[in-house]
């Protein structure tokens, strides 16, 4: 069984959906510390998370962390995507951000990505990562009622529309989350690397 550092049924849902054909039954930990995101690097963070839950749960635990990523802006929001606007983390906020310093920049519909870093750890040891990545472009104004975050203005070329403009199913196909959780499934099915997560 894998914890999940995690308290967002959506993750839970979408975790359970890709790992469970391994046999790989996954909670969320609702009991978790809190833990400061101040790595330079989505993977710094994910890492830390990690190590943190699965210290204080005492079991093997899954965490993430995500963002968007504009080249543009030099890499804004990135690592910061969650609190792009200051504390507390809002979404309305943080789009608004994103789109006034795409005018700030005199940019037109800048290339992005969604980026997402996804670490196990066991013990003292992150014993497996894995990564995804979906590409687009911030479009001038929201679009579409589904999704959060920055999904309203992130256009999927292949899609046609925004990733808040897709079902919750359509977006897991193709979302960073879903891109990672894969990458990691298939790293998962080497046995002895399951075994140092599910020890027999």
């Amino acid at each position: 069984m894998i914890l999940i550092g995690s308290k967002n049924p959506h993750k839970l849902h979408e975790v359970r959906e890709i790992l469970g054909p391994l046999g790989i039954r996954a909670v969320i930990a609702v009991d978790l510390p809190d833990v400061e995101e101040a790595g330079a690097t989505f993977g710094e963070n994910a890492r830390k998370k990690a190590l943190v839950f699965a210290s204080y749960l005492r079991a093997p635990c899954l965490a993430d962390d995500s963002g968007l990523v504009v080249p543009a802006l030099g890499g804004e929001p990135g690592v910061h995507s969650a609190r792009y606007a200051g504390e507390p983390g809002d979404d309305a906020a943080n789009l608004q951000k994103v789109l006034d310093r795409i005018r700030e920049e005199g940019l037109s519909e800048p290339e992005a990505y969604f980026f997402c870093h996804i670490a196990i750890a066991v013990g003292d040891d992150v014993v497996v990562e894995a990564e995804g990545r979906v590409e687009g472009r911030i479009i001038a104004a929201p679009r579409g009622d589904h999704g959060f975050g920055y999904d309203p203005v992130f256009f999927h070329a292949p899609s046609s529309c925004t990733t808040a403009e897709l079902s919750p199913e359509q977006k897991n196909a193709i979302s960073h989350r879903g891109v990672a959780l894969r990458a990691l499934a298939k790293k998962l099915a080497d046995p002895e690397l399951r075994a140092r997560i599910e020890p027999t």
